[in-house]
Parts: structure tokens; sequence; C-alpha cells
């Protein structure tokens, strides 16, 4: 299990040199705050390109939109200090989609050396950024009435797990599993295109093994659960 998630605050991040082999850079961010990486939040449109500004002014609710922000000038931040480039020279693209092959898939740096995954979920946000594919997922662990929505979706096994537990226990264990679940959909490309029920990923602590992945429970706040899925070398 992964112990240290680098936590991005306010002041500009000490960022290393990309990580090698399949090991991980990971980062966490309270998205309520003001100044992100040395930015303000208020002035950020023009760190971002044109699809970025779209997403923030779909976002309604001005906290909604704060934390949109705040969580995509943390992620240019960290991609132009790895890169060595400022945050709003940083090109984001989108991969061809692995089920469709349509313009829609991974997010990526244009003709970059590293791949990267974000997630976001209330105030927090999770980054990942590595030399092969990676996904991460960081989710507020669900009321017992989401539970109920969901447990017909995944793999049978998961729902006989979930199902076998008491009501008060199957939060955090739907919690573990979707967030597995996430992770290895971003790293693939596949996104929810082809359902919840493929692979089996448990329930249990600790991830059921991916042939080709390493999938990794993350540390988290209290009322959330994380998770990371790597292609293995």
């Amino acid at each position: 299990m992964i112990e240290y998630v680098n936590q991005l605050g306010g002041a500009a991040p000490r960022i290393g040199a990309l990580p090698q082999g399949n090991a991980v850079s990971l980062w966490a961010l309270d998205t309520t705050l003001d100044v992100v990486g040395g930015h303000r939040v208020a002035e950020a449109l023009s760190l971002l390109d044109a699809a970025e500004r779209d997403q923030a002014g779909r976002r309604r609710q001005q906290a909604d939109r704060h934390r949109y922000l705040a969580s995509h000038v943390g992620l240019r931040v960290l991609l132009g200090g790895y890169l060595g480039l400022a945050p709003e020279r940083v090109s984001l693209v989108r991969e061809t989609c692995p089920c469709c092959g349509g313009p829609h898939g991974r997010p990526a740096v244009a003709g970059g050396p590293l791949h990267f995954s974000l997630s976001h979920s209330g105030d927090l946000a999770y980054f990942a950024v590595a030399r092969v594919p990676v996904g991460v997922d960081v989710e507020a662990i669900p009321s017992p009435e989401a539970v109920v929505d969901v447990l017909n979706t995944l793999h049978p096994d998961e729902t006989a797990e979930l199902n076998a537990l008491p009501v008060t226990g199957r939060p955090l264990a739907l919690s573990r599993v979707w967030c597995r679940k996430e992770a290895f959909l971003k790293a693939t490309g596949t996104g929810l295109a082809l359902g919840l029920a493929e692979p089996y990923v448990g329930t249990l602590p600790g991830p059921a093994p991916v042939p080709g992945w390493t999938l990794t429970d993350l540390p988290a706040p209290r009322g959330y659960a994380a998770a990371l899925a790597v292609q293995e070398a």
C-alpha cells in the first residue's frame, strides 16, 4: 500500500523528477483554497485552455466552479513542474477512445512523456503522474441509499459481498470497490462505456488482482476513500 500522498497547497510545490518505471507520484489538494501552487484561483481562467474554461462556465454554483478551477490549476501546476513548462503552456488533449475510436478517450499531455489522472470529490482532489497509464479515484463515502442504487451494476461476486455485510458496513465497502473500478477504468480509458461489472476488484480490504495492473487502496481523509490503478511495466 502507498502510504504517502504529497499535499499541494497555496505555495509553489517542490516537484522532483518524473517517476521512473511504473512508479507513481501522488498529490492531494483541498479544492476550497483560494491560492493553489502560487496561483490565485480567482484568476485561473488565464491558465486554462478553451475546453477547461467551457467546463468551468457550466458550473452554475460558485462553490462547484471554484473546486473545478482549483483542481485544474493544481493539475497544470503539477504537469508543468514535471515538464519544465509554465502551467498555461501545458497542452492537454484527448486520446482515442478504446471502445468506439472517438476523440474522447483519456486526457493526456500532447506529445508528453507522462501519463496523469485527476479525480475530485467534495472538497478534495487527487492527482497521479507516471510514465505508464495510471488512474486515480477519490470518492466521498456514500449513503446507504446510494449502495442500493448501484448494488446490481457491479460484478455478481461484489454484489454478493456487499449483501453479506450489515447495512451499516456497506457504504465503506462500496466506496472501496467503486474507487478501484473508477481508477482502473480511467487508466484504461474505457470509462463507464462498458459498465461496472468488470473487472472484479472486490469489496474487502485490499483489492483483488487484475492481470496486467496493480491496484492499490490509498490513504484518504476521514469520510473519503481513494484508489490507484497502474499498468504493470
